[in-house]
């Protein structure tokens, strides 16, 4: 074969420099709309991933709660004035966060009479809010809330929402007069409303959603002897009614 010949076998069976680099511009563009995809694809299953998850930590939060407020124990604190139920909820002040406090039953360790004292309190953290729970040993009745130092913050729920409560008694006519604040109060609220709207659309995520405080009698009231006398407790002061809530 000639060297003519062959230099032009040569030429036939490669590719040229212009060649290869068009080939690896069509392969970056395609490497780089794989990227893309890929990444979107990401975003989405990671969007909707996070919102199952919050889904499921409100459903385990409303879970929590109800277990909590139906195990709610009716027991009297001492107080400067009196004696009233040991069942707080105050507004978030200025600088203080909105607190649910009450005794509830605990395990065998949690105080004297096996019941613990639970605080919920709703928390800003920038733009998240969060609604922590904790909890300490009931140290008795004689004891205030303050003495009591709840510790174990389990956030129970957190999210660009706004997050309050609300309680609510029976009136003589039967019907449901709600509250912001329980403070002093001879008795248990009978149900307990847990708002959550989202900060952007204002949706209520909850709904009406109420949990049933099941307590509505002093432990006096469990004597064979007792009457009606047992539940004549004068309150201090009448908790204001509920912005909001219905």
């Amino acid at each position: 074969m000639s060297h003519t010949k062959y230099a032009a076998a040569r030429t036939a069976a490669g590719f040229t420099l212009v060649e290869v680099l068009a080939a690896l511009a069509i392969v970056s563009v395609l490497l780089l709309g794989s990227a893309a995809l890929v990444r979107q694809v990401a975003l989405t299953f990671d969007r909707g991933t996070r919102s199952v998850t919050e889904g499921e930590r409100l459903v385990l939060a409303v879970d929590r709660l109800a277990a909590d407020f139906a195990s709610a124990r009716f027991v009297m604190r001492t107080v400067e004035g009196g004696r009233v139920a040991a069942f707080s909820a105050a507004r978030a002040g200025s600088e203080t966060p909105a607190r649910v406090a009450f005794v509830a039953a605990g395990n065998v360790t949690s105080g004297p009479q096996g019941e613990e004292l639970v605080s919920l309190t709703v928390e800003r953290d920038g733009d998240l809010t969060r609604l922590v729970r904790r909890r300490a040993g009931w140290p008795g009745p004689r004891a205030s809330f303050e003495e009591a130092l709840p510790q174990d913050p389990v956030i129970l729920f957190e999210g660009k929402v706004d997050i309050a409560f609300a309680f609510a008694r029976l009136t003589p006519d039967g019907d449901l007069a709600w509250y912001d604040a329980w403070i002093n109060e001879p008795t248990l609220p009978r149900y307990v409303r847990l708002i959550v709207r989202d900060r952007t659309t204002g949706a209520d995520l909850l709904g009406e959603a109420s949990f049933t405080v099941r307590a509505n009698a002093p432990p006096a009231c469990r004597r064979p002897d007792a009457n009606l006398s047992c539940l004549a407790v004068a309150p201090l002061r009448s908790p204001q009614p509920a912005r909001g809530a219905p």
